[in-house]
């Protein structure tokens, strides 16, 4: 099957999840299946992108389905609703748009997809309430062991897939296609909802924002950092740092990755662990943790960093002697959420006290006042 025939948009009108036939109005049927008069008729259009090829749109979607909080963020600064569901809502930390006057997200709104297992079915039930499905479908099959026939079961509900997991770069299952920067997806992205000037206006504000990190950030003393994942039993997932998007914020700060070349296995290619004495072999003048959820300030000291400096080898660590331990940053960043961490990195890796881009600005984008 090709790529047009597997990732075409619904050509059917639903109605109560049932099929009422076929369309005959293509173009004017909105992303919920209503009369599109109201909200702007557009004509059908084509998106390209790898893996999912051409997928056709007879009208602009609304609701939508996304995989985490890279894509979930980068439809909220289109201006879009957020998804009615992602994998995982606690790993899209929208806390990070407290930064950002005007601009929210309830994620008790948002439903978790993967509370046990992703399945075939919830897909196809979604299927009846969203328009779109803003995932790689390889991810599915790599990480979720789903068959061709699983994906194009989904996929022959009408309801597409649209999807480039560009989180990491170390998965063997991607090597096939090419990984997009950010803003290479989130034009992309722009191009499904037809918010292109939105995407320029961000896009412009990105420059702007990459200038004025050139110009702070020290390039003769880089800070040393290690990105690491707590779990129990005091071990730790090693991330070394590469040019899949969950990085983006520390690349864009310069900054020199305390675990490349010492022959700690990466987690995301090679599953590798390590525990507090290799963690103290390599010593990084600042550890960097992820977690799950979001945890403010005060209660990642309280809760992360005070148990290390009463653990017996965690208090050796230069990185706790000298209070330089901090959140990483989520795994999963669009452009809203990137901007605040590498702010907040910023600030603490380097000292800088001043914005290095403007929230109001970022506020007026999302909310159209451009």
């Amino acid at each position: 099957m090709s790529d047009k025939q597997l990732w075409t948009r619904r050509n059917v009108l639903r109605t109560g999840g049932s099929v009422a036939g076929l369309s005959a109005l293509a173009g004017c049927i909105s992303g919920d299946g209503s009369d599109n008069e109201d909200n702007g008729d557009v004509d059908p259009y084509t998106v390209s992108m790898q893996p999912v090829g051409d997928v056709e749109f007879e009208s602009i979607p609304e609701a939508w389905a996304a995989n985490n909080g890279s894509w979930a963020d980068m439809g909220v600064a289109l201006g879009q609703e957020s998804p009615e569901a992602v994998y995982l809502t606690r790993r899209y930390h929208t806390a990070y748009y407290g930064d950002i006057p005007d601009v929210s997200v309830n994620s008790d709104e948002i439903d978790s997809l993967w509370s046990d297992e992703l399945t075939r079915e919830e897909f196809i039930e979604l299927s009846d309430s969203v328009d779109l499905f803003v995932m790689d479908p390889n991810f599915l099959k790599g990480r979720a062991d789903w068959s061709d026939d699983d994906i194009e079961q989904v996929a022959n509900t009408g309801t597409p897939f649209f999807g480039n997991s560009i989180f990491s770069q170390g998965y063997g299952w991607h090597e096939d296609y090419d990984y997009l920067s950010l803003y290479e997806a989130f034009g992309k992205l722009a191009e499904v909802f037809q918010e292109e000037d939105r995407y320029e206006a961000f896009d412009s504000l990105h420059d702007e924002f990459q200038s004025t990190l050139e110009d702070v950030v020290p390039s003769d003393d880089p800070a040393s950092v290690a990105v690491v994942w707590p779990q129990d039993g005091d071990s730790f997932l090693p991330y070394v740092i590469e040019d899949g998007t969950s990085f983006k914020h520390l690349r864009d700060l310069g900054v020199e990755d305390a675990l490349a070349n010492t022959g700690v296995k990466d987690f995301h290619s090679e599953r590798g662990a390590i525990d507090y004495e290799t963690l103290l072999d390599v010593d990084p003048e600042n550890l960097l943790l992820r977690s799950e959820r979001y945890q403010p300030r005060e209660d990642f000291e309280q809760e992360v960093v005070e148990p290390m400096k009463n653990h017996d080898v965690a208090q050796q660590l230069t990185a706790v002697q000298n209070d330089n331990v901090y959140r990483a940053g989520p795994l999963y960043q669009g452009p809203i959420i990137n901007l605040a961490v590498t702010q907040q990195l910023a600030e603490q890796l380097y000292g800088i006290d001043e914005n290095l881009y403007d929230p109001q600005a970022v506020s007026d984008i999302v909310n159209g006042d451009f």
